[in-house]
């Protein structure tokens, strides 16, 4: 069993998934996984390697100290995931401005994507796939709710994201370490591993977007030029950006933009 005396607690790193394993063990799990979620001050919290590591570690048989219960951590995780979630979505809708006025870094650049996200795939596949993309999954749900998606849909997707991601990278660590006895003793290699897979979609993410920026900027300098295709000053060129959802100069739009569902 998991001794949450004080030598324990006061060794606790939130950034290190095994420290808020070896402390917490599945609560630090909800908790850990609540705060990414439902709260904008989560956004750094390990997630993926959190889940991952927690998964390796319901398979140790004594080489390692911290031992947890796959059960258990699978309803840790899931709770943490769809709470956190759901609770960010009502903060969205109570505090429209709050993305907007951040001027945190991360969490402006994760706006920008889940803005992209939302625009590129409508709600029910933005919300899926915000729960594979760190910082992204934690401000689309407050967009998410700032924007007026309804609530039937933004917690019928959510809750299917959330299974999806917080049960499947438990089991993937689960699986790894049945299929590899004594896997917990090379927990570092295996969750830096983790993490940067899951850094994947933020490199996928970047990439696009600056091929959208570029693309944007030759189509303005092409506008700019006389034989522009003869679009008047107040025209939109067809195949613009308009349709998308954006922020910028620090706020959300005014009003829900117009997003396939």
């Amino acid at each position: 069993m998991l001794s949450l005396g004080g030598a324990h607690v006061a060794a606790l790193n939130p950034l290190s998934a095994t420290s808020v394993l070896a402390s917490l063990g599945a609560l630090g799990v909800f908790l850990a996984l609540f705060a990414e979620t439902g709260l904008l001050i989560g956004f750094f919290l390990p997630g993926d390697s959190l889940l991952f590591t927690a998964g390796l570690l319901c398979t140790t048989t004594g080489s390692h100290s911290v031992h947890l219960s796959l059960p258990v951590v699978i309803l840790a995780a899931i709770g943490g995931a769809l709470l956190g979630a759901q609770t960010g979505y009502y903060i969205g809708r109570s505090g429209r401005g709050v993305l907007g006025r951040s001027s945190n870094r991360f969490l402006r650049n994760g706006t920008e994507r889940a803005a992209q996200l939302l625009g590129r795939y409508g709600y029910r596949k933005a919300i899926v796939l915000a729960r594979f993309i760190p910082v992204v999954r934690t401000v689309l749900n407050p967009m998410a709710g700032a924007l007026d998606v309804p609530v039937r849909t933004f917690t019928i997707w959510q809750v299917v994201g959330g299974l999806v991601w917080s049960a499947g990278v438990t089991l993937a660590g689960y699986t790894l370490g049945s299929a590899i006895p004594g896997i917990d003793g090379y927990l570092l290699p295996a969750i830096a591993i983790i993490v940067l897979l899951s850094l994947i979609p933020i490199g996928v993410e970047i990439y696009r977007t600056r091929s959208a920026i570029r693309r944007d900027a030759a189509a303005a300098r092409h506008e700019d030029q006389p034989d522009a295709g003869h679009h008047g000053p107040g025209e939109q060129r067809p195949g613009t950006a308009a349709g998308h959802v954006r922020v910028s100069r620090g706020e959300l739009p005014a009003s829900p933009p117009r997003i396939p569902r």
